[in-house]
């Protein structure tokens, strides 16, 4: 007969495996990007004028420089045009004045022969052929005027004049180019200052209007820093335009253009530093 054995084993209490502490939460980052400087309110592109044969014209003399406060009506640039269309309008005018001339002789001789004619010493057909002359002087009379008037307007588009009082905010092209899309130059039309920040597009989400912003030059333009909130975050991501001083630095890198509206006292301290290069801290 067989024997059964049992052991008995003591149970031991069950210990659940300790978890880890939760993470403490992370405080929000601050975002740095940098930026510029520009004009609040209306901007203006400022393209060459096209020449009758549909080319631009170079620049033969540029007379502003960025960051410059120019009047309404100031000659901001001259093209190589100028030179040519000048001459051309010295030649019809003159031409204007032979033809002038030839018409006043026409019309006393023209009056000549139609009394002449009355009297019947000449023919009514040399009357009439002398009247078809004057007729057709008079139309070269006219149509010099019309050439010249749109010689006078090429004159005009020569130079190149402020639409606005404003500052100039970014030149595009220089002595001896000829402008590209982005036009000659840009102007703001007021001297109150905003600021426009490229943020870059991965810490675009931590950017928000009515966000506070400070600001300090990246090259000791101002002293201190300037107070600002978040206006518009442009709904565009572009490549960046703003470069560091750091050679490192991604210039291809994909941005978001931020403005930032300035506190007026400190919109009023940078009233003349349009283009300027700041570096902003988009508070958390």
């Amino acid at each position: 007969m067989a024997l059964l054995a049992f052991v008995i084993v003591p149970r031991l209490p069950f210990r659940r495996a300790q978890e880890p502490p939760p993470a403490p939460a992370r405080a929000p980052q601050a975002v740095a990007a940098l930026g510029t400087l520009v004009p609040a309110g209306d901007v203006r592109l400022l393209a060459t004028p096209v020449t009758q044969f549909g080319a631009s014209p170079r620049i033969a003399a540029l007379f502003v420089e960025e960051g410059q406060r120019v009047e309404r009506g100031q000659v901001l640039a001259r093209f190589d045009s100028a030179p040519g269309q000048m001459a051309a309008r010295e030649l019809l005018r003159t031409r204007i004045a032979n033809l002038r001339r030839r018409l006043q002789i026409q019309r006393r001789e023209l009056a000549r022969y139609r009394q002449l004619t009355q009297a019947g010493a000449i023919a009514a057909d040399e009357l009439d052929r002398r009247e078809q002359d004057t007729l057709e002087l008079q139309g070269q009379v006219e149509e010099a005027v019309a050439e010249l008037a749109r010689v006078e307007t090429d004159v005009v588009q020569t130079v190149l004049r402020a639409p606005i009082a404003g500052t100039v905010l970014r030149i595009h092209a220089r002595v001896g180019e000829r402008a590209g899309d982005d036009g000659i130059l840009e102007m703001g039309a007021s001297d109150r200052m905003e600021a426009e920040i490229e943020v870059y597009e991965s810490d675009i989400d931590r950017v928000q209007l009515g966000q506070r912003v400070t600001l300090t030059s990246e090259n000791g333009g101002f002293a201190g820093t300037l107070s600002g909130v978040v206006s518009r975050v442009s709904p565009q991501v572009r490549q960046r335009e703003v470069l560091s001083t750091d050679p490192v630095e991604d210039a291809d890198a994909r941005i978001v253009e931020v403005r930032v509206r300035l506190e007026p006292e400190d919109a009023e301290k940078v009233s003349a530093y349009a283009g300027l290069k700041v570096i902003a801290r988009f508070e958390p």
